[in-house]
């Protein structure tokens, strides 16, 4: 099964957008806190970068603002793409 979940902090205003084949998206950073403190004692946060579509990203486009929490269900995906230095990257 493949499923991720993720509860954090919106960093940017997301852009709506459409596809080549018509359906509109948007691009969304959360920043995620860890649930534990380091060793010295601080929470690190990650930062994730999620393609959100149709009537949810019209939804966060037209309600979110930078700083609202966001918990987000879905599917982690991974690319392969080819660098301009010629390398395969994913």
């Amino acid at each position: 099964m493949n499923l991720i979940a993720l509860v954090g902090e919106l960093v940017e205003q997301p852009v709506l957008r459409e596809s080549a084949m018509g359906n509109r998206y948007a691009i969304m950073t959360l920043k995620v806190t860890r649930p534990f403190a380091g060793v010295d004692g601080r929470y690190e946060s990650d930062v994730f970068t999620v393609s959100i579509w149709r009537g949810i990203a019209e939804s966060i486009v037209d309600n979110g603002k930078i700083g609202d929490k966001i918990a987000m269900k879905g599917r982690l995906q991974s690319r392969v793409y080819e660098g301009s230095d010629g390398v395969e990257r994913r």
